[in-house]
């Protein structure tokens, strides 16, 4: 699969590729389309937290409830659904532990359901497309770079890059500006 066309700029640390992705927005480039790669997390950097808003503590605990609904109805159904009338020996129709217990598992495993899908799709996971990357990533360097740049734009951004303090800057899948 072919690489997308982007221009990228390779920082030295995290306080560099801050300034490379402010003057990125500056610039005015659409957030969906600047791409930001590192080996390890800079959580106090900014431009580590573009994609942070997440439905997950939402929809965990909807995913609980709806399984715990699930799982009572299950426990009680499954009980009731002998030909009536019953022979219970003076006991209950429906046992309060089993059901409780049953409901309980449900309600586990709707959470950690919804939690593990929310999981993948918040990720884009499994992600067939191809992808962005330079091995020198791998050695400690933050990559800050723009997908899919129009020929107008990739001088000035980079020249944005290098001006943040990007130590290379590459370019992928277009060619060169004249």
């Amino acid at each position: 699969m072919p690489i997308p066309p982007a221009i990228y700029g390779l920082f030295p640390d995290p306080d560099s590729a801050e300034r490379g992705m402010n003057a990125l927005n500056r610039a005015g480039i659409s957030p969906r389309r600047i791409v930001v790669m590192s080996a390890e997390p800079f959580d106090g950097y900014s431009f580590t937290q573009m994609d942070e808003r997440t439905p997950m503590p939402w929809l965990a605990p909807m995913g609980g409830l709806v399984g715990g609904i699930l799982g009572f109805l299950l426990a009680r159904l499954t009980q009731e659904a002998y030909p009536y009338p019953l022979i219970t020996g003076g006991m209950p129709l429906l046992a309060a532990w089993p059901t409780g217990i049953i409901t309980y598992e449900c309600t586990m495993l709707g959470a950690v359901l919804a939690t593990v899908a929310t999981l993948l799709i918040s990720t884009k996971l499994p992600n067939w497309k191809p992808k962005l990357y330079d091995p020198e990533v791998s050695h400690g360097k933050i990559l800050i770079g723009v997908l899919d740049p129009s020929d107008a734009a990739r001088p000035e951004i980079e020249n944005r890059l290098r001006g943040a303090g990007a130590e290379k800057v590459k370019i992928i899948g277009v060619s060169p500006a004249s």
